[in-house]
């Protein structure tokens, strides 16, 4: 199995402007993305920019970066772009990294990789963690997936899902059924290609969450169950200040 991935980098962010190019031991956080992405089995991977400052500094250290429109209405047009720029195939895997996640686990990125190859009608997959913590389940920033009997999701949302009707909610957090999503995504480049022609879903603009688009065009969204606490992407001055620490140990 090959497989290419692409990571979204952004200079605009609205809590951390300039967020890939931050100061993590000595290096820009889209450095330590890339190289935690090439401890994977990923073939080739690209960083897809709309801002000259960071694609120079991806460039400096080696690495490949391109340029990408500023006006993409969200990160799956961005996606959708690099996948026709770099000509490949419609057959190619394509995994997005998050480019605000040094500490990304490669075998994540395999997993999910490793799903749409095993699994030939899906499209489109991602991955999950177990909640056991009843304060991360009612957060309305920790997006909460429910999955069938095939591990392929039926909803996502904001909201605590599943709802316990006879039961207090925090009594049951742990069991088998409660999943906080982790947006990782591994996609077909054909679909990437196809993906604006998807008209944008009602409960997509009600959640603010991309995925439910995909769900609401009747595609299916295979959902890797992943047994290790996902690591934190960089969101707040507060994060920055923690995976600098972890990185300084």
């Amino acid at each position: 199995m090959t497989f290419k991935i692409i990571i979204p980098a952004r200079y605009q962010s609205s809590r951390l402007q300039g967020k890939p190019l931050l100061n993590i031991a000595g290096i820009p956080m889209v450095i330590h993305v890339i190289k935690q992405s090439l401890k994977s089995k990923v073939n080739e991977a690209v960083v897809a920019t709309d801002d000259q400052r960071i694609f120079d500094a991806v460039e400096k250290f080696g690495y490949k970066a391109i340029m990408t429109n500023i006006n993409h209405k969200s990160g799956t047009d961005r996606l959708a772009e690099v996948v026709n720029l770099m000509h490949w195939s419609d057959n190619e895997i394509v995994v997005n990294v998050q480019g605000d996640e040094p500490l990304i686990d490669p075998l994540l990125i395999n997993q999910v990789a490793e799903y749409l190859d095993y699994q030939k009608e899906v499209f489109v997959s991602t991955a999950c963690h177990s909640i056991s913590d009843y304060n991360d389940f009612i957060n309305p920033n920790n997006v909460k997936v429910v999955l069938d009997k095939n591990s392929q999701a039926l909803y996502f949302s904001r909201a605590p899902i599943p709802f316990a009707r006879d039961e207090f909610a925090q009594k049951i957090i742990g069991r088998k059924g409660f999943y906080k999503h982790i947006g990782i995504y591994a996609y077909r480049a054909k679909f990437l290609k196809d993906f604006n022609r998807i008209g944008e879903a009602e409960l997509e603009d009600i959640e603010k969450l991309e995925q439910l688009r995909i769900l609401y065009a009747g595609y299916k969204i295979g959902v890797v169950q992943s047994n290790d606490t996902p690591s934190a992407g960089v969101d707040t001055p507060e994060d920055l200040e923690r995976v600098r620490k972890l990185f300084s140990n």
